[in-house]
């Protein structure tokens, strides 16, 4: 009964909430758009001749505010290069480079590297959240894998210079996962759109600028080989 109650509530929320109505309105596909949109209204983030790689980015509505931006080219297409990853399906969004699967998996990462073509990312967005149990030190250690994942692949995929851009939770572990994003970015921000509903413990972490890129140890391990 309670269940119905809190189902209801949520509906009723969701129906009059001005972000899905305007998303509707402005062909989103999900009010996550505006989180997006706010952040890089303040911080900058998404600039014309990008490569920009969105993590789990079904249903799309981060991939089709990015388009948006890089948009202007004559005869269409985008100013940049657009790449999206997810595990799920995703109904397609013009210019944009989607590659279904897991991209911890070999084949995933050759079809990255095949779009990349020798190219690092400026940005890495991930919009992703782990499957909730209700346990909550499980779901800690879920989201903060979530988080390690992505700074992983920043640490192999980004710019030195570059960005990631990382939704996760107060109330999950958030302590760990903010001294993490301070070890690997020189500079971090904690950012809280507007966009985010009151109720939720949604936060967004900003890293710019990684301190231990991938090239750079390789580079360190030649140099001491060259030194032997």
């Amino acid at each position: 009964m309670a269940k119905n109650k809190l189902n209801k509530n949520w509906l009723h929320d969701h129906i009059n909430d001005p972000y899905v109505k305007l998303a509707q309105k402005e062909g989103y596909r999900a009010r996550a758009a505006y989180k997006l949109k706010e952040i890089d209204e303040a911080e900058k983030l998404i600039k014309p001749g990008q490569v920009i790689v969105d993590l789990g980015c079904t249903p799309g509505s981060w991939g089709q505010y990015t388009r948006r931006k890089l948009a202007g080219k004559e005869g269409g297409g985008i100013h940049g290069t657009m790449i999206g990853l997810d595990i799920l399906p995703m109904e397609p969004i013009a210019d944009m480079h989607f590659i279904q699967g897991d991209f911890r998996e070999e084949d995933i990462l050759a079809q990255l590297d095949e779009v990349l073509a020798g190219r690092k990312a400026d940005l890495v967005l991930s919009d992703m959240a782990p499957n909730l149990s209700g346990i909550p030190a499980a779901d800690a250690a879920r989201m903060e894998h979530l988080i390690d994942l992505a700074i992983e692949f920043s640490q192999l995929h980004l710019k030195p210079s570059g960005a990631l851009l990382v939704k996760c939770f107060k109330d999950m572990g958030f302590t760990q996962i903010l001294e993490k994003f301070r070890d690997e970015f020189r500079t971090v921000k904690q950012v809280k759109p507007k966009a985010s509903r009151d109720k939720s413990s949604e936060i967004f972490l900003l890293g710019r600028g990684l301190k231990h890129p991938a090239q750079q140890k390789s580079d360190e391990t030649d140099d001491s080989a060259l030194d032997i």
